[in-house]
């Protein structure tokens, strides 16, 4: 390139690829025009001379050191002689062919031509010795000359023989050529063609015929073989005989066949013999137009027709094609790509699985292309006239209003549909018909209901859109804020405007440069930072270099792969394994596709195709990237994702959490004896891991009541001194110590060392809650699952100096400061409540601290007031005997919340330290009943707030000695964002759960706060405590829009929606037919919504690599009916043939029903119908008569408690739900 050079070497390590060896730089004006390489040696042709260079190592690496250089006219070829000692230059336009010693750089010899020489070659002898020299030369009217040495002067080239149109054919047939288009002449290479006939020779040893005869005499006589195409495609093949004979005067030059015109398409300008897979064949490459020929020697030489058969022709020269790449578009399913060019563009499809492109329809010029019908009709956008044109017979000719975006959706229809969005990002549905006649036709013009303008709308990447199911839809549109707000579009043409959000998430990023979004709602947006662009996939990457294009496809399970441009390479981004143990699911690179090996240009765009082939464009050159051959064992790119995103094992730990949240312990106990058995079998590589059938994991657990009657167990949560005996098989305490030391000695492959701490984390958890779960209900276990990995993964963190191996990893996990709210939600459902408690102050040494109560969420979770009460007296004695100074500002808060205002006045009588002792005994000493000194202490509250003594906590507490709660309630949530400690204080002061602060700190504070994050579960708790359950259940599923919509209380913001959590799944099951309330909330979720957060918590599931969710019940009313005979009886009325309703149901899955709404009940307004004759009341002759129709939702969301309660007496037929169909 210009003055530089790069030499390259094929891999000993990589198949296939090449590696730059070495680099040289010339001067600046040192234009290169010419190379060639032999052995070490590099010549070098530029604009200013000839110069030879060497290669040498230095300081062990290779470098070119130059030999010589000399000043000549710009050669334009060079090559070695085979002995190295001469070089043969020729220049543009020149006659003479120029010779200079290698050694030294002298002209030896200047060869001249009677017309310009257009190539030549050195001829490789066999016969004769390496020094021997030989020269084909070709002038431009297509005569070959041949140049050997004289005996008496070897060094010396002279002319020996010729070969022109004349002395290959006789005088009459050359003489009709004289007309006709130039012919072209090469010479065959002799070790390529010795080597075919060789092998055609030992492939037929017991032929001899006239056609073996005569490979036989070419291969035996060592002929030198000629090819000329003449005008008419005609073939004439000359040979010469006894070059290598000594003296040259023997030579013997004759024609040895003509094939017929049309052989080939026209005199070629390049012509190369290579070898072919077949040894016995020959490849026969020509070029332009760029063709190869499969030439068989024992019927080419034989002048038969199949002697040459055409195998592949390049697709014939477009000028218009020529033009640089713009951009690429495709059909949404992929089946067809657009390249749209600086001047004009042509539509192709995509045929072969991918593997090839074949050329449909052009467009002269266009600002926006649209590309239709698998890439055979194209749509193009007129800038200066605004019209859209369907190239179709006729065209099709609309006028529309200016539009910056075109591209094409998925229509339900034979109709193609069209969206553009115009400057003013009002979005305009048009629709392109093609059958029976060909039209354009506007459906709607319209804006997105947002509350501002977006500062952009983009199209959705549509690679998913393809593989879709009937019940999912397609997000069409993406609009970005100018605060980074994401909001996603679907079309539905019966609304009014007819755009549907379907989601919307909050980055808070303002400055957003460029953004992609695939069809699974995978946003990637790109942000310009002062070190170099910020790539954001869910979670930040961060790149110095500048990113061009992103683009999305989808794998045939649904996982997404991100193509990400840079200029010289794409990178492609898979998703990993979605866990609880990190943040969110990360992103890898899988593979990387470099171009800039063997084409300078940039990368112009890329785009994703059908099967999964990608298509990059540069210059105007567009390079297809597809699987490999199905006959190769190469892993493809789906698979690569899929095996990346797979089932997990059963020692993972993320398997053994969700078998644990899930109620299965003697699952996981069996996992972790294999687990013990497998490491014990294989102690320095495991090679093989046992693995349960897949059926265990969708069973229930076994009764395990029988075993734990039988097995002598300590009390539940206290230190007493265990049992020594353990038993010696299965789970054991033994088992578990002997497996958790060997795998923090050999950790397992294949886990993070986040995933490792947790795996050992919850080994010794399980053996916990395994000794400790008789009097547990099944959320009081899952509290405790989590409270205990919480405690022991923060000790393992904590640990200093760990010996293990493993120790600085697990540290690198991280601490954390409390419970997530999910697993304190779990403590509050509990009914085990004191237990919970008892194993929660075990779990700190029985030093239950504030830091500690909140860190496992008390003030959220502890239903009972006294006990509440009684905890935060602990609290307040363990928060004043914590430090060495027994410091009264400590607990003053807490005591002052309870009332005992003595206390802390005794506790200063010993505070004789405290240099305000004498002020607070005597400040404390007066009646906090009167107003006066009630005032007094909120001043003192105020000056404490504003000068920042002692800690706000204790201008908390003044405001709590002033009587004003509100004030002291305040201060926790704008002053220490502790929103538990209001709560703890407003229930301990009112003495209630419902008392006008602790609801004011719900629907204030703690409601928007679970908006503003996406919190499901911190809302659904708040709405239970303002028994509003309907809400605390309908929360879980329904979109939070929805939600706020319906609220009366101000909510500012709406975070990131939660639904990644598949434990909503868990507590909604709970919650759901708990209460009147929560079935009433039940109720009023509409079908489809709750049928969309079932299949979300599978697609989860399959996220995380698990298959946990197999079944689901949706309890929904409906209105079946019973076959009744003639002549049947009737007896009154009982369960089994009464119709049931929704809490019929529910009272199958539960004992008891809570009954906290009032049920009203409307009198009867006539007599009750009489008994029919067939046995059947008229009322339900009535229901049997009127179909039921398709209006599940709208009737789940009008049955109110008294339809629902009249509606005791019929059946009730709850559809199973069976997430296996899916094939999930």
């Amino acid at each position: 390139m210009n003055n530089r050079i790069a030499t390259w070497a094929l891999s000993g390590v990589k198949q296939d690829t090449w590696l730059i060896h070495s680099t040289l730089v010339l001067p600046e004006n040192h234009v290169v025009t010419a190379l060639n390489c032999r052995s070490g040696l590099l010549a070098v042709g530029s604009q200013l001379g000839l110069s030879v260079y060497t290669l040498i190592l230095e300081n062990d690496l290779p470098t070119w050191s130059q030999k010589w250089t000399v000043r000549a006219s710009a050669p334009t070829c060079i090559h070695f002689s085979p002995s190295l000692m001469y070089i043969a230059t020729l220049s543009a336009r020149s006659n003479a062919i120029r010779l200079y010693s290698t050694t030294s750089g002298r002209q030896t010899q200047i060869i001249p031509h009677p017309r310009p020489v257009i190539n030549f070659a050195w001829r490789h002898s066999q016969a004769a010795s390496r020094d021997d020299l030989i020269l084909y030369t070709v002038t431009n009217d297509s005569t070959i000359r041949i140049f050997l040495p004289v005996l008496d002067s070897p060094q010396h080239l002279q002319l020996h023989a010729s070969l022109d149109l004349f002395s290959s054919l006789p005088f009459s047939v050359a003489s009709q050529h004289l007309n006709q288009t130039v012919s072209t002449a090469f010479w065959l290479d002799r070790d390529i063609v010795g080597n075919a006939l060789n092998h055609t020779l030992k492939s037929r040893p017991d032929q001899d015929n006239v056609r073996t005869r005569r490979i036989k005499e070419i291969w035996e006589e060592r002929w030198d073989l000629f090819l000329r195409v003449l005008g008419d495609g005609s073939i004439v093949l000359s040979a010469i005989a006894n070059i290598d004979r000594r003296p040259p005067t023997l030579l013997k030059q004759f024609t040895l066949q003509h094939l017929p015109p049309s052989t080939l398409p026209g005199p070629p300008n390049h012509l190369f013999v290579l070898p072919n897979a077949d040894p016995c064949m020959l490849t026969l490459a020509v070029s332009s137009p760029l063709a190869t020929f499969d030439l068989s020697p024992i019927s080419f030489f034989d002048a038969q027709n199949d002697g040459l058969k055409l195998s592949s022709t390049a697709l014939p020269r477009v000028p218009e094609e020529e033009s640089k790449i713009v951009r690429l578009v495709r059909t949404t399913e992929g089946a067809g790509v657009g390249i749209v060019r600086r001047t004009g563009g042509e539509a192709w499809r995509v045929i072969k699985k991918g593997t090839q492109l074949v050329r449909s329809r052009p467009w002269s010029s266009a600002d926006h292309v649209v590309v239709l019908q698998r890439g055979r009709t194209v749509v193009t956008y007129c800038a200066s006239s605004s019209t859209l044109t369907l190239h179709s017979a006729p065209p099709q000719i609309l006028s529309v209003p200016s539009i910056d975006y075109l591209f094409s959706i998925p229509s339900q229809d034979e109709e193609d549909s069209i969206v553009g969005i115009t400057s003013e990002l009002s979005i305009v549905h048009l629709s392109a018909c093609h059958a029976p006649s060909p039209k354009l036709l506007v459906r709607s013009q319209c804006t997105l209901p947002l509350s501002s303008p977006p500062k952009f709308i983009l199209p959705v990447d549509p690679m998913a859109w393809g593989q879709r199911q009937l019940w999912t839809e397609p997000d069409v549109l993406l609009s970005v804020s100018h605060t980074g707000a994401l909001d996603f579009w679907a079309l539905e043409e019966t609304l009014t405007p007819p755009w549907r959000r379907t989601g919307s998430v909050k980055t808070g990023r303002g400055d957003i440069r460029r953004a992609s979004c695939s069809s699974a709602k995978k946003t990637a947006l790109i942000l310009h930072r002062a070190d170099g662009d910020e790539l954001t996939i869910w979670n930040s990457q961060e790149s110095d270099e500048q990113i061009n294009d992103l683009d999305w496809t989808s794998t045939p399970d649904n996982q997404s792969i991100l193509a990400v441009g840079f200029p010289h390479r794409v990178e492609l981004l898979c998703q990993q394994r979605m866990t609880y143990f990190d943040e969110g699911p990360g992103w890898t690179t899988c593979t990387t596709i470099e171009i800039g090996g063997f084409i300078p240009l940039p990368i112009q765009d890329s785009i994703w195709l059908d099967h999964g082939s990608l298509l990059v464009a540069a210059g105007h050159q567009v390079f297809l990237y597809g699987p490999p051959s199905s006959d190769s064992d190469e892993e493809t790119l789906f698979e690569y994702a899929a095996r990346h995103n797979g089932p997990l094992d059963d020692y993972h730990p993320q398997m053994i959490l969700q078998c644990l949240l899930w109620e299965k312990v003697e699952l996981v106990k069996e996992i972790i004896f294999n687990l013990s058995k497998d490491i014990a079998v294989n102690t320095v590589a495991p090679v093989h891991w046992s693995s349960l059938p897949t059926e265990r994991f969708f069973t229930r657990d076994p009764s395990t009541s029988a075993a734990l009657r039988s097995k002598k167990l300590t009390s539940l949560f206290n230190d007493l001194e265990r049992k020594q005996e353990e038993p010696e098989e299965g789970f054991s305490r033994k088992l578990v110590s002997n497996l958790i030391t060997a795998l923090e000695t050999s950790p397992l492959p294949h886990l993070t060392p986040n995933e490792q701490a947790h795996l050992l984390t919850l080994i010794q958890t399980t053996l916990e809650i395994d000794e400790q779960r008789r009097a547990l209900d099944s959320n009081g276990l899952r509290y405790l699952i989590s409270m205990r990995s919480f405690y022991i993964l923060n000790r393992r963190a904590s640990e200093p100096n760990s010996s293990a191996p493993l120790g600085p990893q697990i540290r690198s996990s991280g601490r954390r400061e409390r419970l997530r709210y999910r697993d304190m939600i779990w403590a509050f459902h509990s009914e085990s409540q004191d237990l919970l408690l008892t194993a929660s102050s075990a779990a700190c040494d029985g030093k239950l601290g504030w830091a500690n109560a909140r860190a496992v969420g008390i003030p959220i979770w502890l239903t009972s007031v006294d006990t509440l009460k009684a905890q935060m007296e602990i609290i307040a004695r363990n928060e004043y005997m914590a430090g060495d100074n027994r410091d009264p500002t400590a607990c003053s808060l807490y005591y002052f919340a309870l009332g005992k205002i003595k206390i802390v006045h005794g506790l200063w009588r010993q505070a004789v330290w405290h240099k305000e002792q004498a002020v607070m005994l005597k400040f404390l000493a007066n009646d906090f009943s009167e107003p006066r000194w009630r005032t007094a202490a909120l001043k003192n509250a105020f000056a404490l707030l504003s000068k920042r003594r002692f800690g706000i906590e204790y201008a908390a507490a003044f405001f709590l000695l002033g009587g004003s709660l509100k004030d002291a309630v305040n201060v926790c949530i704008k002053q220490l964002d502790d929103f538990q400690l209001a709560m703890a204080l407003a229930r301990v002061v009112e003495q209630s759960n419902e008392g006008p602060v602790v609801l004011d700190i719900l629907n204030t504070t703690v409601i928007p706060l679970a908006f503003r994050n996406g919190n499901r579960w911190l809302a659904s708790w708040a709405f239970w405590l303002l028994h509003r359950r309907d809400m605390a259940v309908r929360i879980l599923l329904t979109p939070l829009q929805d939600i706020a919509s319906s609220l009366n209380i101000q909510v500012s913001a709406i975070g990131e929606p939660h639904y990644d959590d598949p434990s909503l799944a868990l507590l909604f099951s709970q919650l759901r037919s708990k209460t009147l309330q929560a079935a009433k909330g039940t109720s009023e979720i509409p079908g489809r919504v709750e049928f969309n957060f079932v299949l979300q918590m599978a697609r989860v599931f399959c996220r995380m690599g698990l298959d946990l969710l197999r079944s689901w019940s949706f309890e929904r009313p409906s209105m079946a009916t019973i076959p009744v005979a003639k002549d049947m009886t009737f007896p009154p009325p009982s369960p089994a043939l009464s119709r049931r309703s929704l809490f019929d149901r529910a009272a199958r899955r539960r004992s008891t029903i809570v009954i906290d709404m009032a049920v009203l009940s409307e009198p009867p307004t006539r007599a009750a119908s009489p008994i029919s004759p067939d046995g059947v009341s008229q009322t339900i002759q009535e229901e049997k008569q009127q179909p039921v129709q398709d209006q599940g939702d709208l009737f789940a969301r009008k049955v109110g408690l008294g339809n629902l309660m009249r509606s005791a007496k019929q059946d009730i037929q709850v559809p199973e739900f069976d997430m296996s169909s899916f094939q999930f």
